[in-house]
């Protein structure tokens, strides 16, 4: 892999094909009938599963409630910036002028979830609020470091792609940057408002990249030139190039993947996984690794 960055001038080209509307990764249970298999995934339910497939579980079949948190929230907000930043003609996207948007996009982002103020109902003062915004807003200011918003004409910002494989499996996602050289060639764009990860805990990042490679080219007919991960929290960009190669691996790995939640959604056994990231999980009051019991199982098991 590349690790220095690679920026390049692109122009826009026609959109790509609209995608219908999400539908639900497991359906519900038919009375008297087999539990329903898994009929699609993206990157974040492919890797809940790999990571820990109670999680999965808990995630898209129970559907159990989660808290916001101000990292993840703090993500959107900035994505949200990032994105409409491109709205204006090139020569106003400035720094000074990023930073500007993002109170705005911050009441925009309450409109539409309004149960993300609760992350702040104990800052009655707005100290700690503040504080944030402003994490937000470096975040946003460091990004012009990294890359040159005048010299880019993404093709599609906040892209919802889906394909179906031959299989039968749908694998859908969002795209937070696709651009598109004059000579055709794609580049695949991911912001991280975290730190670049080691090498060796960087697979996650790239599993994500690649599968979006493996979507755009059955959706375009080419593999994409660069897949490019813009660390917002460290400041790296780091690329790749893949292959076609890569994208068949991928596509083993997730049809490997959809048999085990098919496998785990008929009999009932989703077996909890401990690691690192289980202090930031919301569910251990009903994980068995931490004392709790899963509640019933809502689908039918298979005998």
């Amino acid at each position: 892999m590349s690790t220095s960055p690679q920026p390049s001038s692109t122009s826009p080209e026609p959109p790509l094909p609209e995608a219908p509307a999400p539908v639900p990764e497991v359906q519900p249970p038919v009375p008297g009938g087999r539990s329903p298999a898994p009929s699609s995934l993206s990157p974040s339910r492919a890797s809940d599963f790999m990571r820990c497939p109670l999680l999965y579980r808990f995630r898209v079949i129970d559907r159990l409630p989660e808290k916001p948190s101000e990292a993840a929230t703090r993500g959107t907000l900035v994505h949200a910036v990032l994105e409409r930043l491109f709205d204006d003609p090139a020569a106003e996207r400035t720094a000074p002028r990023a930073k500007a948007m993002v109170p705005g996009q911050w009441d925009r982002l309450l409109e539409s979830r309004p149960e993300l103020g609760e992350l702040f109902g104990d800052d009655p003062g707005g100290e700690r609020l503040g504080r944030w915004l402003g994490e937000a807003e470096a975040l946003v200011e460091r990004w012009f470091t990294l890359e040159d918003p005048v010299r880019l004409e993404p093709a599609e910002r906040e892209l919802f792609v889906e394909t179906e494989l031959e299989s039968g499996l749908r694998l859908r996602g969002v795209i937070d940057r696709v651009d598109v050289a004059p000579t055709g060639e794609v580049r695949i764009v991911d912001y991280k408002t975290g730190k670049a990860p080691r090498p060796e805990y960087a697979d996650e990042a790239w599993f994500q990249m690649v599968f979006y490679a493996l979507v755009v080219r059955r959706l375009k007919g080419a593999v994409p030139r660069r897949l490019q991960l813009v660390y917002l929290g460290s400041g790296d960009v780091i690329t790749y190039d893949p292959v076609e190669a890569d994208l068949r691996r991928v596509e083993r790995k997730l049809l490997a993947l959809w048999e085990a939640i098919r496998r785990a959604t008929e009999t009932g056994d989703w077996r909890p996984r401990r690691t690192r990231l289980c202090g930031w999980c919301d569910h251990q009051a009903v994980c068995p690794e931490f004392g709790g019991t899963p509640p019933v199982y809502p689908l039918l098991v298979e005998p």
